[in-house]
């Protein structure tokens, strides 16, 4: 599409308009580029958010960036209340609205298996009685199925952060409708559902152009979504339903709360000792993981943590509480390192030990692990459950290989070691985890010559301690 169309649509007044509507409030990005490479906006020369508020804005921000052909306008999954400085952004209480969007991706050929998972999912929120409030974007590649974000009452807007719901949210009904999708992702090339919730995340505007294909974002109705064509997302013909904004006060309240209690959050608050584990969904590429597969580094710690506790001790379910607890702990540790000052951190871990200090405590080798009152494991006030390794950990690995063949491989390769390493926090990193921890599924599940057992090792001691 040559640039001149690109202006032309931009300066259409419905498009402004839609574009407008969505965006107040919401922190802007523009990506545009030339010759080949991409340029992704987020702020003004000097600093201040992006933003648009009213139809001149949308027509302003495409001529005042001209030179980098902006060619996509987003906005972001949170509504501020404030939009003045980068300070803004950090501010929880300066969230007055998150959008729960479920974001699927796909190929344009089979367009058709997108819609499918939207159905899947709208279908879901329905059952939770989520119902007059949702809306589906095609946003050129895939679709983003929406909750408005004003269908939350403000009796839980003020006992909840809005991101917390809208992270909450998106989780819950993915893991409720996980084996549905998974079915259909099995026969659909390329398509996976992910739950893309974070502080900086931006989704395509209403009308807007779509940054590669010569497509703009439509919304429509739950009540068409099956009549869908991809004729309707034509620039120059669009079909777009401008009943996007429509919302009923209080009518996801009741879904919100179910979802807080099972998922519990937002997990990249800075701050906190969480970690943002992104939940996705697809289909294993069962051609490819020999060749390519990947265990992310979260997992393999999760996982051979849990092995090492599972060897030390038999107790398969506390296993799992530690695994994940150990994980959160290393992710958490390694990512605000780089984010906040020695100072800031210092504070952080302070607090962290006087919060923990009334705790319960358990010796595992030459660490202390704290645990709740039901025995889990637990960071702050949160427990690690058998089921949120389940779903963090083993249905992450299981998108790349059987979890049950990762388990045994893991087993295996930590009977390798001397059981006085495993007792051994640094040792046990650098020695266990370190080497494999990005070759997980190559050196140790695929490769059946790994390792040469040590005979008076793990191996030898956990069999003396069975046969006890």
């Amino acid at each position: 599409m040559d640039y001149e169309l690109v202006e032309q649509h931009y300066s259409k007044e419905v498009v402004k308009k839609e574009i407008s509507d969505y965006c107040k409030g919401r922190w802007v990005a523009l990506e545009g580029g030339t010759l080949g490479s991409r340029v992704f906006l987020r702020y003004w020369r000097d600093g201040r958010p992006l933003k648009i508020d009213t139809p001149l804005d949308v027509e302003s921000l495409i001529k005042q960036f001209k030179g980098v052909k902006p060619r996509t306008i987003y906005g972001s999954v949170n509504v501020y209340g404030k939009l003045a400085t980068k300070l803004d952004l950090e501010k929880r209480e300066n969230i007055a609205y998150a959008s729960p969007i479920w974001d699927i991706d796909g190929e344009l050929e089979r367009w058709r298996d997108v819609i499918e998972v939207a159905r899947i999912i709208v279908d879901e929120l329905e059952k939770l009685g989520v119902i007059n409030s949702v809306f589906i974007k095609w946003s050129g590649e895939g679709a983003h199925v929406h909750v408005h974000e004003k269908c939350f009452s403000s009796d839980v807007l003020l006992k909840h952060n809005p991101l917390d719901i809208a992270y909450s949210l998106v989780d819950y009904v993915l893991e409720r409708c996980r084996s549905s999708i998974l079915d259909v992702a099995s026969r659909s090339s390329g398509l996976k559902v992910e739950n893309e919730i974070d502080l900086k995340r931006v989704f395509t505007a209403p009308l807007a152009l779509h940054r590669r294909r010569d497509l703009c974002c439509v919304c429509f109705k739950p009540s068409i979504l099956d009549s869908f064509e991809l004729e309707w997302a034509d620039p120059k013909n669009f079909k777009h339903d401008e009943e996007w904004r429509g919302f009923v006060d209080g009518e996801g309240d009741e879904a919100a709360i179910k979802a807080l209690e099972v998922i519990g959050g937002y997990k990249g608050w800075l701050g906190t000792i969480e970690v943002k584990a992104r939940t996705t969904i697809a289909a294993p590429k069962v051609a490819e993981i020999e060749r390519k597969g990947r265990i992310g580094r979260f997992q393999v710690m999760g996982l051979l943590q849990a092995a090492r506790y599972y060897l030390l001790t038999g107790d398969l379910e506390k296993a799992k509480s530690f695994g994940l607890n150990r994980a959160i702990f290393y992710a958490w540790a390694k990512r605000h390192a780089k984010e906040v000052s020695s100072k800031k951190m210092a504070k952080i871990v302070k607090r962290m030990s006087e919060d923990m200090r009334e705790e319960k405590a358990i010796q595992v080798g030459d660490e202390l692990a704290f645990v709740s009152d039901r025995g889990w494991f637990i960071i702050g006030d949160q427990e690690q459950r058998p089921e949120d390794y389940d779903r963090q950990i083993m249905q992450n690995i299981n998108t790349v290989v059987a979890y049950e063949k990762a388990w045994q491989a893991a087993l295996e390769y930590l009977k390798s070691f001397k059981k006085e390493v495993l007792l051994d926090q640094q040792k046990f990193f650098k020695e266990v985890y370190e080497p494999v921890r990005d070759r997980f599924l190559e050196d140790v599940v695929l490769n059946s010559r790994r390792r040469t057992f040590k005979p008076r090792g793990l191996f030898k001691w956990f069999n003396d301690r069975r046969e006890d």
